[in-house]
């Protein structure tokens, strides 16, 4: 047998770490190698390579050779898919938000609920 698929990895499972969304960040700057990347975390560079791995299986991060390195980028398409989940909800604050807004400017004294 051949061996096992990699793990690909949901968009919402990887941006769920705090140390992943600050690559997100870091790398939306610019692109960088991971000794680089490593410099700006308290972990191995082994450790931050896990998690580029698990950035570049759900299509969040690219990465090319250039020389002897392999530099990273961010790449932000997937993250469309949290920007539609996001909209969805949004609505529903929205409602909220708007309801404060009339009960605050309207001259109508608030009666507490019984």
């Amino acid at each position: 047998m051949g061996e096992p698929l990699a793990t690909k990895h949901d968009v919402f499972q990887a941006i769920a770490d705090p140390t992943r969304r600050k690559l997100l960040k870091l790398l939306a700057e610019e692109e960088m190698p991971v000794t680089v990347i490593s410099g700006h975390f308290p972990m191995s560079r082994t450790a931050v390579s896990k998690h580029l791995r698990i950035l570049s299986e759900a299509g969040l991060v690219r990465e090319r050779r250039v020389g002897r390195e392999n530099r990273f980028r961010l790449d932000p398409q997937p993250l469309q898919e949290i920007k539609q989940w996001y909209a969805y909800f949004e609505r529903f604050w929205e409602n909220k938000m708007a309801a404060l807004q009339y009960l605050v400017e309207s001259d109508e004294p608030v009666k507490p609920e019984q």
